[in-house]
């Protein structure tokens, strides 16, 4: 089966959900689809909780759009580029009050202006929210807006591949996960807003189980290049036995962080910002606090404690309704009487597909959001910052292919593509094949969590290549033992660990080569940073055999030149 669009956005989340609506606005006469692995509302973006930043001065009278600029600079130890963080930042206000105007229920101030809260690493209160549910809300709005002007949904469909010829794009491959049938999508322009990919560390992940990466290893395999993939953020605060998400807007509303002495102990790391330093420093700081041996144990492992109980009853019932709701599920803790037992967990990807300003290397393909690398974020995002990139660069990407798409010729699926994906789909039946799903993937998780963690050394990751190798080839002999066609889950489990395996293998090399600690990458063995060497981002591409390609490219810098990073 074939399918014609203009536009095809990959991914339902708010990037791709604000590119198909910001596409429809600019040019309703052009055809456009949303080819989505989930339903639209079940995508990540609704596990964002604390909010998104924009320089709107409702809080600090004084806040500037250029104040923003520099705090994210920082914040990405100087490895982001500063003309795209410039265009983020600067869309910032403009983009959360369109969102207002859509009907996002954001929170007030009396004065009846968006409410904004601290965050990790600003000057200034910045964040906007929608109590601790703000991706949620985005997400619904986002949503409402495409269906009230007419969006078409495939829902329920797996990207197998995305389809170029000599530089131009002819669209995807996808697979109809209720029936297991292969479909091409031809389109002028392919949209990518599949989401990150940190699912791969399994247990001390805060990421839903369908982050496994989809658009970045098609576009890996299709030739296009992914950048900066060594740099996985760690959230300071995961539930101790989950690792789901405890929002920083926990910390952003006066939480401290204990060890199991009582002490707030980000006094000696981050002695300005304490709880609200940078992630990866609080992330750091916490890791190090449990192999010093201060932290507090239990069967699900050691932890550190987060303490909303001095914030009162009615703020966190007001402010944290969903924190406080999913410590009393997950952990059995009411944070009104008992503080959260959290540990690091990890949380984001600041690396993705090599994008400029929302485009890739070949025509008609874009990127947006996680699963692109612009890079806004460098080294380190700011929390309140994600939802601003899929938001900022989702709106831009929209806007331009919907102006692009007339100008250019569609330019169909070749069949061949369809009959490849069916014959890979077919040999994973083969009755020669003989490994599981399940144990290749616990080894993965497990490979990245201990080897390519928080703290990295070259012994370790070395050992993490070697681990990641061996499990890409024992792949090749995994078997599928469901031959059922409808929702066929252990295929698709299949196909998502093979999309980690490659993309684990991309952190672990560039992570292995970088021999600097810059943001959330932390080399024991190189502590510091080196700007003469390092200052560049790292390109992963993937040869014929299944080894990835190392090289690098330049920073794009600007106003803020490179300076010690402290807090």
């Amino acid at each position: 089966m074939e399918h014609k669009f203009d536009i095809i956005i990959v991914g339902a989340g708010g990037g791709g959900l604000f590119a198909a609506l910001e596409a429809v606005r600019t040019n309703p006469q052009v055809s456009i689809a949303v080819v989505s692995k989930l339903y639209p509302t079940r995508s990540h973006t609704s596990a964002a909780q604390g909010g998104v930043n924009a320089a709107l001065a409702n809080k600090d009278r004084d806040d500037t759009v250029e104040l923003h600029v520099f705090d994210t600079v920082k914040g990405s130890d100087y490895l982001a580029d500063q003309d795209a963080v410039d265009y983020l930042c600067s869309q910032a206000p403009e983009v959360v009050r369109e969102l207002e105007n859509l009907g996002a229920p954001f929170s007030r101030f009396p004065d009846g202006t968006i409410a904004q809260r601290p965050f990790g690493g600003t000057v200034k209160d910045r964040c906007c929210y929608c109590a601790d549910k703000t991706g949620h809300t985005l997400l619904h709005t986002l949503f409402e807006q495409c269906l009230r002007r007419g969006v078409k949904f495939f829902n329920e469909y797996f990207l197998l591949s995305l389809e170029h010829a000599d530089g131009e794009c002819q669209g995807i491959v996808a697979m109809n996960m209720r029936t297991s049938a292969i479909e091409a999508f031809s389109a002028k322009i392919v949209i990518l807003a599949t989401g990150g990919h940190a699912k791969m560390y399994w247990n001390r992940s805060s990421n839903a189980a369908g982050n496994t990466g989809d658009g970045q290893a098609a576009a890996l395999r299709a030739g296009i290049p992914l950048k900066d993939m060594e740099f996985i953020q760690f959230h300071p605060t995961g539930l101790r036995k989950s690792g789901l998400l405890v929002t920083e807007g926990a910390r952003g509303e006066g939480g401290y962080l204990l060890n199991r002495h009582g002490e707030r102990f980000m006094a000696r790391y981050a002695p300005q910002k304490m709880e609200l330093g940078p992630r990866d420093l609080v992330a750091r700081s916490m890791e190090t606090e449990i192999l010093e041996g201060n932290a507090l144990t239990s069967d699900a492992g050691s932890y550190l404690e987060l303490d909303l109980r001095h914030l009162g009853a009615e703020a966190i019932k007001k402010k944290l309704p969903q924190i406080r709701e999913l410590s009393m599920h997950f952990e059995g803790i009411d944070p009104i009487e008992e503080p959260i037992p959290v540990r690091p967990t990890a949380h984001y990807s600041m690396g993705g597909i090599d994008a400029n300003m929302a485009r890739t290397a070949v025509s008609g393909i874009y990127a947006v959001g996680e699963c692109a690398c612009v890079s806004v974020h460098g080294a380190n995002r700011l929390g309140g910052n994600s939802l601003l990139d899929i938001l900022v660069f989702g709106k831009r990407a929209g806007q331009e292919a919907a102006l692009e798409a007339p100008r250019r010729p569609l330019r169909r699926v070749a069949p061949s593509a369809l009959w490849k994906a069916a014959d890979e789909l077919k040999s994973y039946t083969s009755h020669e094949r003989y490994e599981r799903y399940g144990i290749i993937r616990e080894e993965m998780g497990k490979t990245m969590a201990d080897k390519v963690g928080i703290y990295r050394t070259e012994e370790r990751l070395r050992q993490g290549v070697e681990e990641i190798r061996a499990l890409r080839e024992r792949f090749r002999h995994i078997r599928l033992f469901d031959t059922g066609t409808v929702y066929n889950t252990n295929l698709v489990q299949i196909l998502e660990l093979k999309n980690m395996l490659d993309l684990a293998l991309c952190v672990a090399e560039t992570a292995l080569v970088r021999q600097e600690s810059r943001g959330s990458h932390y080399r024991e063995d190189f502590p510091r940073r080196d700007d003469e060497a390092w200052h560049r981002h790292s390109l992963c591409t993937l040869e014929k055999g299944g080894d990835v390609r190392l090289a690098h490219k330049p920073v794009t810098m600007g106003k803020y030149s490179l300076e010690t990073r402290s807090y």
